[in-house]
């Protein structure tokens, strides 16, 4: 076990060191975020939604702006797939360590630290912004840290189902097909293009029975209080439910895979 979190310290400490990659992702976070929120309040002008108002949406706006280095579907480790393309995972093969454990905490740790650099001048700026631009403070405590558990659990969450895609790449040998699939149905069915108060009825019936939802939409929701507290902790425990299944299928996955692997000219 201390192998595994000196490893994900290792890989943390590393991605901390790209400050300039993080201040322009900073600068492009919050451009996007003036962008959505002008459009939010033009449609707001002209129309009414009871499902969410237009505080709630505009917190939504901006931590998705500010997380999302964590919560992103779209995202491939480039040392993986040249290990999975090249055949260089033979040699992490002879380490003594379960692969998709090391994997996931690599995956894990640079999701961490790619959303450290940029996440707190996003929120202090949307915070710091005159209304109704601005995000809004939680409604009380008890809702921020509902808000933290279930970002925390989304993290996971997202970082099993990468863990698939990668898996699938060994049969593939090229990810950019089911990664595209994966990252258009998960925008659409996560809230990250547009947030699921705001869709019709039989796509928010089909994004509620998948666990893409359980990466921001549940958080951000809990975050403004669009979502109260009891029915927050039902959604907690389908949550953990979901990450619990996914691991487990990848394991299984990953344990089949490896057992059937092939390194050509090896």
């Amino acid at each position: 076990m201390n192998g595994y979190l000196s490893y994900f310290k290792y890989e943390l400490l590393v991605q901390l060191q790209y400050r300039a990659a993080a201040l322009a992702g900073i600068l492009t976070q919050i451009f996007w975020g003036f962008i959505y929120a002008l459009v939010y309040i033009a449609f707001y002008n002209h129309t009414s939604i009871d499902s969410i108002n237009l505080s709630e949406l505009m917190s939504y706006v901006w931590l998705n702006q500010a997380f999302i280095r964590l919560i992103y579907l779209s995202y491939k480790d480039n040392e993986i797939m040249e290990k999975i393309k090249k055949g260089t995972v033979a040699y992490e093969l002879c380490k003594p360590y379960d692969l998709y454990s090391w994997w996931f905490l690599k995956l894990l740790a640079k999701r961490y630290a790619e959303c450290a650099l940029r996440c707190l001048p996003v929120i202090i700026i949307a915070l710091l912004l005159p209304e109704p631009y601005n995000l809004s403070l939680p409604e009380s405590p008890m809702y921020f840290l509902l808000f933290l558990i279930t970002l925390l659990f989304g993290s996971f969450l997202i970082v099993s189902i990468n863990m698939i895609v990668q898996i699938i790449s060994f049969y593939t040998l090229q990810e950019k097909g089911i990664t595209s699939i994966v990252y258009s149905l998960g925008s659409l069915l996560s809230g990250f293009t547009i947030p699921l108060p705001l869709m019709p009825g039989l796509m928010l019936k089909i994004a509620n029975t998948l666990p893409f939802r359980f990466i921001g939409d549940l958080p951000f929701r809990l975050y403004s209080s669009n979502i109260n507290y009891t029915y927050g902790l039902k959604c907690i425990i389908i949550q953990i439910m979901w990450i619990a299944v996914i691991i487990l299928t990848g394991k299984i996955l990953m344990n089949r895979t490896l057992r059937k692997v092939t390194i050509q000219g090896g």
